[in-house]
């Protein structure tokens, strides 16, 4: 990884699923131009992890925040992990 890639792991919980939020997020990656990936966990949360560069995590960041329209965000967590390089593209993960 070069020295200005930058990785997030997010948790958001409220009302996350069965609203489009996992695609919400795969488009919004895919636009913005972060690797990762994106899972479903337990009921009301919803979990990421995305690299790119700080300003492009940043804009995911806030993407993530907000959800789609139909959702809405009770909270969230943000924390930096070191980059790994590991992510080719930006994927769902199976729900856990």
């Amino acid at each position: 990884m070069s020295d200005s890639a930058y990785r997030v792991h997010i948790w958001v919980t409220g009302h996350v699923q069965d609203v489009g939020f996992r695609a919400f997020v795969i488009s919004s990656a895919e636009i913005i131009g972060v690797t990762g990936w994106v899972r479903n966990v337990g009921r009301d949360t919803v979990e990421t992890v995305a690299e790119g560069t700080r300003q492009q995590v940043d804009q995911f960041i806030k993407a993530v925040k907000t959800g789609p329209r139909s959702s809405y965000v009770d909270e969230s967590r943000v924390e930096e992990e070191q980059p790994t390089g590991a992510f080719p593209t930006f994927e769902m993960q199976s729900s856990r």
